[in-house]
């Protein structure tokens, strides 16, 4: 069953690829099983390793979060992408993090931006890239 407000698949929200490796951290067990179809290579790394296609944070922390994107700002391809995701308001889940709050550490860290999703009920996603200029 699709996910958030469309009928359009999870992975291909997230534009997951067949053949992306990819590295998830504190994912969900029902949103992991939204995206098993697609034919992705898993790091199964406790943390994540250079040269990531793909990544996908769920956070509920500032401090965390603005770790962990360091951390990923290091390990993630150019042409990358990184998924965090937070609980929405609805959710009634304790955090300190927007998407204001994201924009706010990722930005000066030489990601944009670049599109936001419904993850399920509980999360929602913002996509970031390396800002064009830094590739």
């Amino acid at each position: 069953m699709p996910t958030g407000y469309s009928n359009t698949p999870l992975a291909e929200k997230l534009s997951l690829k067949d053949g992306m490796r990819v590295w998830f951290a504190d994912m969900p067990d029902s949103v992991r099983a939204e995206i098993e179809g697609a034919d992705l290579t898993l790091s199964e790394e406790e943390v994540p390793t250079p040269g990531l296609h793909s990544a996908h944070i769920f956070v509920t922390d500032k401090a965390e979060m603005e770790k962990q994107l360091a951390t990923l700002r290091e390990m993630i391809d150019h042409a990358g992408q990184i998924w965090v995701s937070w609980p929405n308001k609805s959710a009634k889940v304790e955090t300190d993090i927007s998407e204001n709050t994201i924009r706010e550490v990722a930005l000066p860290m030489g990601f944009v931006d670049i599109k936001v999703c419904a993850v399920d009920a509980v999360w929602s996603g913002l996509k970031l890239v390396i800002r064009r200029e830094l590739r």
